[in-house]
């Protein structure tokens, strides 16, 4: 078979890696292949720069369009980034002109991933993402030709290496999540502006696409409920570690009666869990399904020579002639995506609050709790659990955490308006939800 010609846009860590991968092993995996993989063409932002390897071979095209336009290649790889712009332009023209496209852009795919594979269906190219969630772990085609005929019932996992790095440094070494993010910052794990990451928008993105892969509904990025970590405290690690969980930040989605929950937040989980033993940078993804009951996926979830082996897994795939939809289902098939409210999930939760040191401000949260039905496992008040909050004086106000039994999140948030509305606490109140894995 002639040669795979592959243009390459956007030659950062990523791009740099995935032709190093392509050259060196170039050999090992034509024979494998049967066919030869070359990079012909490539496009970035700036030609001179110093990247680890050399792209003289290759020729240079200023416009990530025009490469995606020109009869010089046969599939388009966009490392660019970015939801717009050029990502979007770039996949968009290659996806006419026929070209098959494979990107690690999980921000694209989240905003206008139906759009897309409706393309790609309609100029019979394929559109490969496996390094777009999850980096090196081959998630994507998992679900995508993995599974038969087994149907997803819920799919969750750590999703963003950055907060995960964070979380464990915190419960590994007892420091506050400002030095850990600086940290993650100087080790290259976090962005300058770390917002996107620690705020739970990037593993919002992943969880987007996910779930439209298992419950084959359209993407929809901005029904997914996001909560980050930046809130999280010593006081709450030391606790969970007390009471046998560690806290994550989870991506978790499923399908109810009601419409599709997705949900992105701190979360306590088991010691003993699977999910619980995956930490600094690794990502992992555990799918629950009707035939293997719950399958997990662990391994990195960034970096340049895993995502760019999940770049290559895509290129591989096309280039042997799989044909699969880019979404699992036609585009057509897709359904609305209904967001189930996340007001009657149920489960325990950890609650802490700083309640005014005054007589009967216990008892008056106890009492509060019951009246919404609330069972409460245990109430846990030491000095050394002391979570500050700013403009609080701490000798006024004293660290007070419950735990509760399994009850509905609407009455705990009702309660809590309550509570707040008595002024027996100040500041506001942090709510984890406990999952049982």
């Amino acid at each position: 078979m002639r040669p795979l010609r592959i243009g390459i846009a956007g030659l950062g860590t990523v791009g740099a890696a995935l032709i190093r991968i392509l050259t060196e092993d170039g050999d090992a995996i034509a024979r494998k292949l049967g066919r030869r993989l070359i990079v012909s063409a490539v496009s970035a932002r700036s030609r001179s720069r110093d990247r680890g390897v050399d792209i003289s071979p290759f020729k240079w095209f200023d416009d990530p369009v025009a490469l995606a336009r020109s009869g010089e290649i046969d599939l388009y790889v966009e490392l660019i980034g970015g939801e717009d712009g050029p990502a979007l332009a770039s996949v968009t023209a290659a996806l006419e002109n026929g070209c098959p496209v494979v990107t690690a852009n999980k921000a694209l795919l989240a905003r206008h991933g139906v759009a897309l594979a409706a393309a790609a269906e309609a100029a019979h190219a394929q559109l490969g993402f496996e390094a777009a969630v999850a980096g090196g772990i081959p998630v994507i085609k998992t679900l995508r030709e993995g599974l038969g005929s087994a149907a997803i019932t819920r799919v969750y996992g750590i999703m963003n290496g950055t907060c995960n790095y964070i979380l464990t440094r915190m419960g590994n070494e007892g420091i506050g999540f400002e030095e850990c993010l600086k940290d993650a910052q100087t080790l290259g794990y976090a962005e300058a502006d770390p917002t996107f990451d620690v705020e739970g928008f990037d593993t919002a993105h992943k969880l987007a696409i996910l779930a439209s892969l298992c419950f084959e509904t359209e993407i929809s990025a901005d029904q997914v409920l996001v909560e980050g970590i930046s809130r999280i405290t010593q006081a709450d690690i030391k606790v969970a570690a007390d009471l046998g969980y560690k806290i994550k930040l989870l991506g978790m989605a499923r399908k109810v009666e009601n419409g599709i929950e997705q949900r992105v937040h701190p979360t306590l989980v088991r010691k003993s869990s699977a999910i619980a033993g995956v930490d600094g940078v690794l990502n992992a993804v555990a799918l629950e399904t009707n035939h293997v009951q719950e399958l997990l996926l662990a391994g990195p979830g960034a970096g340049g020579e895993a995502t760019a082996a999940s770049v290559l897994s895509d290129i591989l795939d096309i280039a042997r002639g799989t044909q699969v939809p880019p979404l699992g289902v036609p585009s057509s098939e897709l359904k609305p995506c209904e967001r189930a409210p996340m007001r009657i999930h149920e489960g325990g939760y950890y609650i802490r609050l700083n309640a005014r040191d005054v007589p009967g401000a216990l008892a008056a949260i106890a009492t509060r709790m019951g009246e919404g039905n609330i069972s409460l496992e245990s109430v846990i008040q030491r000095p050394d659990l002391r979570a500050s909050e700013p403009g609080v004086e701490e000798e006024t106000s004293r660290t007070v955490v419950l735990i509760t039994h399994e009850t509905i999140e609407s009455a705990v948030r009702e309660a809590l308006e309550r509570i707040a509305r008595d002024g027996f606490i100040v500041g506001q109140p942090q709510l984890i939800r406990i999952e049982e894995f």
